[in-house]
C-alpha cells in the first residue's frame, strides 16, 4: 500500500505525488490532515477553506472511480500529525508516503518530522515540488545564488523552462481494487473557532477539475489577450480569477502555462505573456522562501529599509482601514469587496497595502495577516511578498518614495466611479467625478477622510528617509 498525502494539491491531473504512487500494483490511498487550530494560528481564511473542502468532495469522486481509498486525520495541530500518520500507515500496511512539497518554514519542519517518523519504521518517503514550474534552486545567478530581483530572475526562469520543457502528467492509473474512504467533515473543525463572516459564493467560485479548467480556458482563449490593457481596472472582468484555484491546488501552474502555450492567441510569443510573468512571480516568491527561510518568521527582505522605519501605534486608523472607513472612497470600496467576498482585485490589493503601510504607518504584518484571514486566495508566499513589496521592506520592493495617491489611483483605474459606486452604493447619488474625491458622500453617511494625503505622504517620507 501507498500513501499519498494531499494538501494544496487537490487535483487529479498534473499531480506528480498521486500520479508516481499510483502504479496499479500496490494499491493507493489518499488522505487529508484537518488541523484548524494551526489555521487559525496561520490566520488562515475560513472562505479559503470552504472553497477546499467543496472542491476536495469531486475530488473524491474523482478518486473513488480510480479506485483510490480516502481517509480523513483530524488533529489541532501540525505536531501531532506524525503519530496520526503513522497509525495510518500501520493500519493500511503502508510501505511508502507521497506528497508534493509546500514551502513556508513551518510546513517543511512538518514534513521533516512526519518524514523522519515514518522512515524510522521502513517507511520511505517521496517528495515532489508540484506546486511549482521549476523547482527552487535551479534558477540561479551566475555565481550560484539565488536572485535578489524579479526581472533577471523571470529571465532566467524563462531560459530554464525551455531547457528543461516539462510537460502536465495525466490521469494516475487505476488501481486493482477498491477501498475505504471516509467521509470529510462539513465544517473542518472550524465551526467554534472561526470569526469569519464571508460566505463562499459557489456562482463566484464553481468548484470540480472540469470547472476549473474551464474557467481556465475561457481565460486564455478569451480575455489573456486583453489581460495587459485590462487587468488595472477593477470595473472590468480582465483578470483570470483562478488565484483561489492556484491557492488550493485545483489548477497546477504547469498546467496554467501551458493552456496559455496552446492558446490559440499565440505562436511564438506566448513566453512574452504579461499573464506568464504573475505566474512567475507566483514562483519567485517560492523560491524565496526556500533561499531565506527568516522571511517565513515574518523577517523583511530588506531589514536595512525596515530599520529606518517606526511603525505607528495606530489602532484607529488601522480599524477604520479594516472597515473600508477611511474616507478615502476606492480604498473603502476595496476593502468591501473584500469583505462581501473574500476577494479583492489586485490594482486594490496594492493601493490599499501602501494606504496602510506608507500613509498609515502601520506595520505591513498587520495588513498581511488581515488579508490572509478573509483571501479566499490566501497564499503564505505571494501575500507577504506583495505586502513586503508595498511597504517597500521586500525583494525588489517599491522604492521608498513610491506612494500611492488614492484619488489619483481611482480617476486612473476607476474613471467613471464604477467600481466606487458597486461597493459604496450611497456614493451612487454623488456625480461620478466627485465620488474620487477624499470625503465624498459625506452628506450620505460616508465618513471624512481619516488623514490628510498630503501631510501623511510627507511624514512617510521622512520617516523612510530619517536614516538614510
Amino acid at each position: 500500500m501507498k500513501l499519498v498525502w494531499l494538501r494544496n494539491d487537490l487535483r487529479v491531473l498534473d499531480n506528480p505525488a498521486l500520479f508516481n504512487a499510483s502504479d496499479a500494483q500496490q494499491g493507493v490511498t489518499a488522505f487529508v490532515t484537518l488541523c484548524p487550530l494551526q489555521w487559525k494560528d496561520h490566520d488562515d481564511a475560513p472562505i479559503r477553506w470552504s472553497l477546499w473542502r467543496d472542491h476536495l468532495v469531486t475530488i473524491i469522486a474523482q478518486l473513488n472511480t480510480l479506485k483510490v481509498g480516502f481517509r480523513v486525520l483530524m488533529t489541532d495541530t501540525f505536531a501531532e500529525l506524525p503519530d496520526a500518520i503513522i497509525r495510518l500507515a500501520t493500519e493500511v500496511n503502508a510501505t511508502e508516503l507521497h506528497f508534493n512539497y509546500e514551502y513556508p518554514l513551518n510546513e517543511r519542519h512538518r514534513d521533516r518530522h512526519v518524514c523522519q517518523t515514518l522512515e524510522s519504521q521502513g517507511i520511505h518517503c517521496f517528495g515532489y515540488h508540484g506546486e511549482l514550474i521549476i523547482a527552487p534552486g535551479q534558477v540561479i545567478t551566475g555565481q550560484g545564488g539565488m536572485f535578489k530581483v524579479f526581472t533577471p530572475f523571470s529571465r532566467a526562469w524563462r531560459q530554464v523552462y525551455l531547457n528543461q520543457l516539462p510537460e502536465p502528467l495525466g490521469l494516475p492509473a487505476v488501481q486493482p481494487a477498491a477501498l475505504q474512504s471516509d467521509e470529510l467533515p462539513s465544517d473542518l473543525g472550524w465551526s467554534d473557532i472561526s470569526e469569519s463572516s464571508i460566505k463562499l459564493d459557489s456562482s463566484l467560485w464553481p468548484v470540480g477539475e472540469d470547472s476549473v479548467h474551464q474557467r481556465l480556458i475561457e481565460f486564455v482563449e478569451e480575455k489573456e489577450s486583453s489581460y495587459k490593457q485590462q487587468r488595472d481596472f477593477p470595473a472590468i472582468l480582465g483578470t483570470s480569477k483562478i488565484s483561489p484555484y492556484l491557492a488550493i491546488g485545483a489548477l497546477s501552474p504547469l498546467q496554467c502555462l501551458q493552456a496559455l502555450k496552446l492558446s490559440t492567441h499565440h505562436q511564438e510569443d506566448w513566453l512574452a505573456s504579461t499573464w506568464l510573468n504573475e505566474i512567475i512571480w507566483r514562483e519567485f516568491y517560492r523560491h524565496l522562501l526556500v533561499a531565506w527561510p527568516n522571511m517565513s518568521r515574518l523577517e523583511p527582505f530588506r531589514p536595512e529599509v525596515e530599520n529606518r522605519i517606526t511603525w505607528r501605534n495606530n489602532s484607529e486608523g488601522f480599524d477604520a482601514w479594516c472597515r473600508g472607513e477611511t474616507g478615502f472612497p476606492i480604498v473603502d470600496a476595496a476593502m468591501k469587496q473584500l469583505l462581501n467576498t473574500g476577494w479583492m482585485h489586485n490594482r486594490l490589493r496594492m493601493v490599499v497595502a501602501s494606504f496602510l503601510t506608507k500613509l498609515l504607518g502601520v506595520d505591513w504584518r498587520l495588513g498581511a495577516a488581515f488579508f490572509m484571514r478573509h483571501l479566499i486566495d490566501g497564499d503564505f508566499a505571494s501575500n507577504m511578498g506583495g505586502w513586503q513589496w508595498a511597504a517597500s521592506v521586500g525583494a525588489d520592493a517599491a522604492p521608498y518614495f513610491r506612494i500611492f495617491n488614492p484619488q489619483l489611483q481611482s480617476e486612473k483605474f476607476d474613471p467613471d466611479a464604477v467600481f466606487i459606486a458597486t461597493w459604496l452604493p450611497e456614493l451612487a447619488a454623488v456625480p461620478a467625478k466627485k465620488r474620487h474625491l477624499p470625503g465624498a458622500g459625506q452628506e450620505y453617511g460616508r465618513p471624512a477622510p481619516i488623514i490628510d494625503y498630503k501631510a501623511a505622504r510627507k511624514a512617510a517620507l521622512d520617516d523612510y528617509q530619517q536614516h538614510g
